[in-house]
C-alpha cells in the first residue's frame, strides 16, 4: 500500500475485536493508519491497542484539541477511510449526514474512497431502514464490505457478522488504486460468477475444487462501487457476497449453466469467474455409498463449457471475460482459449504456486486480451487484479 494514509473508524460493537487484526494487516502492508473511535467502542476494545499497532495516537473526541478542528485534519489527511464495524446506528448518521462525534464529523468532511464493513444483529441487518442506508451509501460510492452468516451475539446465528478482516483489507486495497471512477458504470448490467461447482457423488460427497470464491466477489465488488447494476451468481462454500448486488447461489455445473443462460441476454458484460467442475460423475448414487463395501467405480463425464457457449452466443457489443487456472504453459494454453471461445479477454491464473490462488488473496496471472491492453503473468492481490479487469471492461463498454 506504498505509506497510503488509512483511517479506520471503529464503532461500538462486540465486532471491534477483529478491527485490531484489520489494523495489523493494513500495517504490514505498508499502510500509515489513524485510528479514530466511538466512545462506545472504547468499551469494547482500548484506544492503547490500536496506538501500540499504528504507532499513532488513537483519536476519540472532537474536544480533545479544540483548537486544532481535528475533524478537517484528519479528512484531509486520509487517502482512504475504512468503517469495520459498522454499527447499524453510524450507517444511519452516514447515509443521513448526522455528525454528533468525531467519526461522524470527519467522514461527513471526508471526500475520498469509503469502505463500510457493516456487523450487527440479523434483525438491525435486515431491518428496512438499514437496508436502504445501505443502498444510499453505495449509491454514493461507498464499497461495503459483508456482513457474512455466522454466530452472533446472545447464542444466535444468521447475517450480521463482520466480515473477515482479509477481505476487509481486500477491499480496502481495491479502494487505494484510486483509478475508478465512480459511476462510470452506471446504466451497465455486469453478470459476475464466482466460487467453485460442486458435482454430487452421493448425498454426503462430490466432486469440486478449492476455489473460495474471493476473486469473482472482488470483480463483483468492484463493478458494483463504480455504478454498475451486478448480478453474480455464487458457488456453494464461498466467502461473503458484498451487500449491493444481485445475487443467486448455485451448487452444480448445471444449475450455474442455468442460472447464467438465463441472465446473459441482458448483461453488457459477462465475467466467468467461478472454478465450474470439469467433470461430473456419470451418475449419482441416491444412498450414502458404504466404505465397507469397497470403492465405487465412478465413472465421469464432461460438464458443459459454459464459457464456450456463451462465447458461440455473445451479441455484438457484449464483453465477455474468461477465467483458467493452469498448472504448465499459462500464457500460450490461456491465448488458445481467448481465441477459441470467442472472448474479449481472459485471466490465466498459474496455480499451484504457495500462497496463490484458490482460496488466497494474491494471484500469479496474466490478463490475455484481443486489444493492446493485455498484461503479462505477474503476482497480484486480487483487489488489484479485479481493478485491472473491470478498468478493461468499462473502456470496451465506453467505446459503444
Amino acid at each position: 500500500m506504498d505509506a497510503r494514509r488509512v483511517l479506520l473508524g471503529v464503532t461500538g460493537g462486540v465486532a471491534a475485536y477483529k478491527s485490531a487484526h484489520l489494523t495489523r494487516l493494513l500495517v504490514v502492508a505498508g499502510a500509515d493508519v489513524t485510528v479514530v473511535m466511538t466512545d462506545a467502542a472504547t468499551r469494547f476494545v482500548g484506544p492503547d491497542t490500536f496506538a501500540a499497532l499504528t504507532g499513532n495516537p488513537v483519536h476519540t473526541s472532537l474536544w480533545e484539541r479544540p483548537g486544532d478542528v481535528i475533524h478537517v485534519r484528519l479528512a484531509r489527511d486520509t487517502d482512504v477511510a475504512v468503517v469495520a464495524p459498522a454499527t447499524a446506528n453510524v450507517l444511519a448518521k452516514l447515509a443521513h449526514g448526522l455528525a454528533d462525534d468525531l467519526l461522524t464529523s470527519t467522514l461527513l468532511e471526508y471526500r475520498g474512497p469509503l469502505v463500510i464493513a457493516p456487523a450487527m444483529h440479523t434483525g438491525m441487518w435486515e431491518h428496512p431502514a438499514t437496508q436502504r442506508n445501505i443502498e444510499t451509501l453505495i449509491a454514493r460510492g461507498a464499497r461495503v464490505v459483508g456482513p457474512e452468516s455466522g454466530p452472533l451475539a446472545h447464542g444466535d446465528s444468521g447475517p450480521g457478522r463482520l466480515a473477515e478482516p482479509e477481505e476487509i483489507a481486500m477491499a480496502v486495497e481495491v479502494a487505494f488504486g484510486g483509478t475508478a471512477v465512480v459511476g462510470e458504470l452506471e446504466g451497465r448490467a455486469i453478470l459476475v460468477t464466482a466460487g467453485p461447482t460442486y458435482e454430487p457423488i452421493d448425498p454426503v460427497r462430490f466432486l469440486g475444487n478449492h476455489s473460495s470464491g474471493k476473486m469473482g466477489i472482488a470483480i463483483a465488488t468492484e463493478a458494483a462501487a463504480r455504478g454498475a447494476r451486478v448480478e453474480l451468481i455464487l458457488g456453494p462454500g464461498t466467502v461473503a457476497p458484498p451487500a449491493g448486488v444481485d445475487l443467486t447461489r448455485v451448487t452444480t455445473a448445471e444449475q450455474m449453466r442455468e442460472a447464467v443462460r438465463a441472465r446473459t441476454d441482458g448483461a453488457d458484460a459477462v465475467v466467468m469467474a467461478a472454478a465450474v467442475a470439469d467433470f461430473r460423475p456419470k451418475a449419482t448414487a441416491e444412498e450414502k455409498l458404504k466404505k465397507d463395501r469397497g470403492a465405487p467405480d465412478l465413472v465421469l463425464e464432461p460438464t458443459p463449457d459454459i464459457l464456450a457457449e456463451l462465447g458461440e452466443a455473445r451479441r455484438p457489443g457484449q464483453v465477455l471475460v474468461g477465467f483458467a487456472a493452469e498448472t504448465e504453459d499459462v500464457e500460450a494454453s490461456g491465448r488458445e482459449k481467448l481465441t477459441r471461445k470467442h472472448l474479449d479477454l481472459l485471466v490465466a491464473n498459474e496455480v499451484g504456486r504457495a500462497g496463490t490462488g484458490f482460496g488466497a488473496d494474491t494471484n500469479h496471472a496474466a490478463i490475455l486480451s484481443t486489444g493492446e491492453d493485455g498484461v503479462g503473468l505477474r503476482d497480484w492481490t486480487k483487489g488489484a487484479l479485479a481493478e485491472a479487469v473491470v478498468d478493461r471492461i468499462a473502456a470496451r463498454l465506453g467505446g459503444d
